[in-house]
């Protein structure tokens, strides 16, 4: 048995090879190659909504848990989690506008016959739309000072105010990526 070498005498300044010679492109290149389409269609096709199911699921147990890594992508990031926890440590005006809206129908519903209560409940309506477009405004303008001031230009990338607003009209419970914070748990930033 040869007894093993100093890697630092002068013989093996010098790498050795790799033992067998570069393949040529052609050999390589046709390793390669797959066919455009599947032998068994079928079977590819079942085999990827499995993998879309199996995705799609894993992502959905993220939102449920919180777990980032494997989040969907527009989920991702500090910048989102300091958005959802900025709009959910916050009670919101537009996350109670759809059971409010849903009341307001059936209440015109049943005052078809009376125009002035109809009209007193369009009335009422309108506010609530009014109310909720303001809330949202002033909600935007509060995200956006607080991530400019946490982040600076990476926070007021377009679409995260969106997202924030979105969010806020959403109810609490129906919220995914679920809230991690609790009302009143207002995420730190510079003030």
């Amino acid at each position: 048995m040869p007894a093993a070498k100093n890697p630092t005498t002068p013989d093996d300044a010098v790498p050795a090879g790799k033992g067998r010679p570069t393949p040529k492109r052609k050999v390589v290149e046709a390793q390669r190659r797959r066919p455009l389409v599947p032998g068994d269609r079928k079977a590819a096709a079942k085999a990827a909504r499995a993998r879309s199911r199996e995705i799609r699921d894993r992502e959905f147990a993220a939102m449920k848990t919180g777990d980032e890594k494997n989040m969907p992508y527009r989920d991702r990031g500090p910048v989102k989690r300091f958005i959802r926890d900025f709009i959910d440590a916050r009670w919101s005006f537009g996350e109670f506008f759809l059971p409010i809206a849903i009341v307001f129908v059936f209440l015109t519903a049943l005052t078809n016959q009376n125009p002035v209560f109809a009209l007193t409940i369009l009335f009422a309506l309108y506010s609530v739309i009014l109310a909720t477009i303001v809330q949202a405004w002033l909600t935007s303008r509060k995200l956006r000072k607080a991530l400019a001031a946490k982040f600076g230009d990476d926070g007021l990338v377009k679409g995260n105010l969106m997202y924030g607003i979105m969010r806020s009209l959403q109810i609490r419970r129906s919220r995914l990526p679920r809230p991690m914070v609790k009302r009143g748990e207002h995420p730190k930033w510079p003030r």
